[in-house]
């Protein structure tokens, strides 16, 4: 398996001066750590603006700049090479990690051309990547976000079997999953066990990208509302799984604080899309 990946993901010097922000360096970290962690190698793509206007450029759109016959010429022949590289390969790449407001690369959009002294973003992928229609994009900041808690209970042997089975789905698409369930049930628990399974909870909500939080019953189990709540005060991304079809109210199916600081989601099947899986169309 493997990915096709804008070089600057790789290499963030290939960028124009100056724009490259810590935040950007360490996405660019993580998605890279993502393929590690899960076998996908990275094959990266040539830089078609370093190609024609050489490393140290100032930023720029589109327009006028790469707007040209040479430059077209040049895109020609990388995308030869590209789709050369990929019948070698025999397969086709899950999918390409494109980097946002790239003139070349960007995925959700990119910057055209410039407006009354401002870069004016339009919607689609850049000129190079909107070569490879066929081949699904996903921006690097969201190919990063790949750090999953999962919080639920996990006092039957029925919500255990259910909590692993949304982990395993999850795994499949290339999340990394923090289980609270496995913590809890270590063996050789110590009498401060619960000190140090909470300080590590506490620890992995802290670093994590977004907690799932399974949401079903009459009402939410405990813990699990004071996880989503933490996670909410962090600013971590929360989405409330709810397969139960009973209703907390009759306006509403999860108590007001949780519903209105989640997503919610009735099925585990919604959840890689909503997570920006990169097996998985972009949602519009």
């Amino acid at each position: 398996m493997y990915v096709l990946v804008c070089p600057c993901i790789a290499d963030p010097s290939l960028r124009a001066r100056g724009i490259t922000s810590e935040g950007d360096r360490a996405a660019f970290t993580r998605a890279l750590e993502r393929c590690r962690e899960f076998g996908v190698e990275p094959v990266l793509l040539p830089c078609p603006e370093t190609l024609y206007l050489g490393r140290d450029r100032e930023p720029g759109p589109f327009h006028p700049r790469l707007d040209t016959a040479e430059f077209r010429a040049l895109l020609d022949r990388l995308e030869a090479g590209v789709r050369k590289g990929i019948q070698r390969r025999g397969e086709a790449p899950l999918c390409i990690v494109g980097v946002d407001s790239s003139p070349c690369c960007g995925v959700g959009g990119h910057h055209f051309e410039t407006i009354e002294g401002t870069p004016s973003r339009r919607p689609g992928r850049g000129v190079f990547l909107s070569r490879f229609p066929e081949i699904r994009a996903v921006e690097v900041k969201d190919f990063a976000r790949y750090r999953v808690y999962l919080a639920g209970p996990l006092f039957s042997e029925a919500e255990r079997v259910f909590n692993r089975t949304v982990r395993d789905l999850l795994e499949a698409h290339l999340f990394r999953v923090y289980l609270p369930q496995e913590a809890a049930e270590a063996p050789g628990r110590e009498p401060d066990a619960d000190r140090s399974i909470y300080t590590g909870h506490v620890a992995a909500l802290r670093d994590t990208d977004v907690v799932v939080a399974v949401c079903d019953g009459p009402d939410a189990d405990s813990g699990t509302a004071w996880e989503m709540g933490y996670a909410s005060a962090l600013g971590v991304p929360v989405i409330a799984l709810r397969t139960d079809s009973r209703r907390f109210s009759a306006e509403r199916r999860l108590n007001l604080m949780l519903e209105r600081s989640a997503r919610l989601l009735t099925a585990p099947g919604m959840l890689p899309a909503a997570l920006r899986s990169p097996f998985c169309e972009p949602e519009t």
